[in-house]
């Protein structure tokens, strides 16, 4: 591959982008520090967190050891939507320079904000990422991320400027622009999801565009899962490395956690900042490294609005540090304890679209979200029902109908079939919502 070491040319690096070089007992009583001071913050700022320590007998002043956050209870999605907009926030609204959010089930998204101290945190962890997957001050970075509510465009963005790369700031669509773009302006790095460069690829093809031939040598993708398979297409047609990065809105955005280049073997959690265990999604037990479970995280240095335990839903395990030797790994995340499904880089949950349905008095409360891969990007076909038989043009309008209120509101495109009245499967106890077609392996 074409690559310079992520590990070295470390001197053109700023304050705060350098790769950590902390011992494991170092930073263990940097977490510890850390964690005591986000918890008591919490619990004096936040009335949600206050109301949950003292409902499980916890306070502040308990949290002597790492092990100690056990007594935390966790903080899950729906908690974030109960205090919409601002209730999680910790500083005062003035002191919050922005907020990011995604899409919600009943009109009510999650929000997330950041002071200027935690967007200059943000930057510097998506620098450290960026530095890790082999990007350099210097380089040309092509952003086609989502920019906008969405924290990949302004996460990659600020990270590639705080790096001292020059950012190009595509942000997605347009792809026979994007192509000209990379064609024209020679990056070295991209920052896209992984389902979306292969869009680009096959545009560069169709163009006579050998993609082995451009500028890009380095892949950073992530937003939506992507296999070893994919990894393996990405580099066989282009010769650049192609590596994962792991974030979520919630406890920051994208540079919670960098695969490296020179390993490739899983994502180096930045723990100086990020405390993670892992649980048993049903026991909500925690389990020892290595195993298999959902991934928790806790903040440990945000100061608008700190999260503590967090489930993620995610389906991971914690390694040994490789790359870098102090920070654990995160396996590639590949599944979900959920339902979620991850249409081209937008989280889409089955009672989003129920919401829509219900929304017709038309439809029946009957329908399926089918998941197909036709090509490279997954496609999400909603099936419903009426009441009642209607005619094909009557179809039509509600097909049309419900695809523009959830490319609306929940910012993902989809198929819509209306089918006959009694023809979608009905179940005793869970209804089956989500019917995966894509091929297996």
């Amino acid at each position: 591959m074409r690559r310079m070491s992520p590990m070295t040319a470390t001197s053109h690096a700023q304050p705060g982008h350098e790769i950590p070089t902390l011992s494991v007992d170092e930073l263990r009583q940097t977490q510890l520090e850390r964690l005591r001071a986000t918890v008591r913050t919490a619990y004096d700022n936040v009335p949600h967190y206050r109301a949950g320590f003292d409902a499980a007998g916890a306070h502040p002043d308990d949290i002597t050891s790492l092990e100690d956050i056990r007594t935390l209870p966790f903080l899950v999605k729906t908690d974030l939507r109960d205090n919409y907009p601002f209730g999680m926030f910790a500083v005062p609204r003035e002191q919050v320079v922005r907020v990011h959010g995604s899409s919600g089930t009943t009109g009510r998204p999650t929000v997330v904000g950041y002071t200027q101290r935690d967007i200059d945190t943000w930057a510097d962890l998506m620098a450290r990422s960026i530095r890790l997957a082999g990007g350099r001050p210097g380089d040309i970075a092509h952003v086609a991320y989502g920019y906008g509510l969405f924290t990949g465009g302004l996460g990659a963005h600020y990270g590639a400027e705080r790096l001292g790369c020059t950012v190009v700031p595509v942000s997605g669509g347009m792809t026979d622009r994007q192509v000209q773009l990379i064609t024209d302006f020679g990056p070295r790095i991209i920052m896209v999801t992984p389902s979306y460069f292969l869009s680009l690829l096959d545009e560069m093809e169709r163009l006579g565009i050998n993609p082995a031939e451009t500028s890009l040598e380095v892949g950073i993708f992530g937003a939506e899962p992507w296999t070893e398979k994919m990894r393996q297409e990405i580099e066989s047609r282009t010769g650049m490395d192609a590596v994962d990065i792991y974030g979520l809105s919630e406890v920051m955005g994208p540079g919670v956690a960098q695969e490296a280049a020179e390993t490739k073997d899983g994502l180096h959690l930045w723990e100086d900042h990020f405390y993670p265990e892992i649980i048993d999604p049903l026991t909500e037990e925690v389990l020892p490294d290595g195993e298999m479970g959902e991934l928790v995280l806790t903040s440990l240095t945000k100061q608008a609005m700190p999260v503590i335990r967090y489930r993620t839903r995610d389906l991971t395990r914690l390694l040994p540090g490789s790359a870098v030797p102090s920070m654990r790994r995160i396996e590639k995340v590949t599944g979900r304890s959920d339902d979620m499904m991850i249409i081209r880089g937008v989280n889409v949950f089955p009672t989003q679209i129920e919401e829509y349905v219900l929304a017709d008095s038309r439809l029946a409360p009957y329908f399926q979200c089918v998941l197909r891969q036709p090509g490279r990007m997954v496609e999400l076909t909603v099936l419903v029902e009426p009441h009642e038989p209607v005619s094909p043009g009557e179809a039509e309008e509600i097909a049309k109908r419900l695809q523009h209120e959830i490319k609306t509101h929940i910012g993902t495109t989809c198929k819509v079939e209306v089918r006959e009245p009694g023809s979608i499967e009905r179940s005793i106890g869970k209804a089956r919502r989500i019917v995966d077609e894509r091929p297996k392996g």
